[in-house]
């Protein structure tokens, strides 16, 4: 017996490149301005927001004052979150302890379809 293989009838040769992946694989970023690990595009500067209540001292937050608390809701009537506000965070449960409140007792508005006079 000889060590021969039979040969294929097939004549088909895959071309060099079909087993090969393309440079950087699935879920990688493509590369931005730079280059790969090149500096990143900067933000433009914003302001740190400052909490009113710790700036003025003499501001108040009081659930029978719902003009004071109307600036801490949005027109559908949610609570405007502490990143938005800039109220530090002892300030911002203050407000929404007095929102609650309000809403209570109809100072406030709970949903936005209710009417505010």
């Amino acid at each position: 017996m000889s060590d021969e293989r039979p040969a294929t009838t097939s004549s088909y040769q895959r071309p060099a490149s079909a087993g090969q992946r393309p440079a950087g694989g699935p879920g990688q970023r493509p590369a931005g301005p730079g280059g790969p690990g090149g500096p990143r595009k900067r933000r433009p500067f914003q302001r740190r927001k400052v909490c009113r209540f710790c700036a003025e001292k003499n501001l108040t937050i009081d659930y029978k004052e719902p003009r004071t608390l109307r600036f801490f809701i949005t027109e559908r009537g949610k609570i405007v979150p502490r990143r938005i506000s800039g109220n530090c965070a002892a300030h911002q449960r203050h407000i929404t302890e007095a929102i609650k409140r309000a809403r209570n007792i109809a100072l406030l508005p709970i949903a936005a379809n209710h009417a505010v006079n």
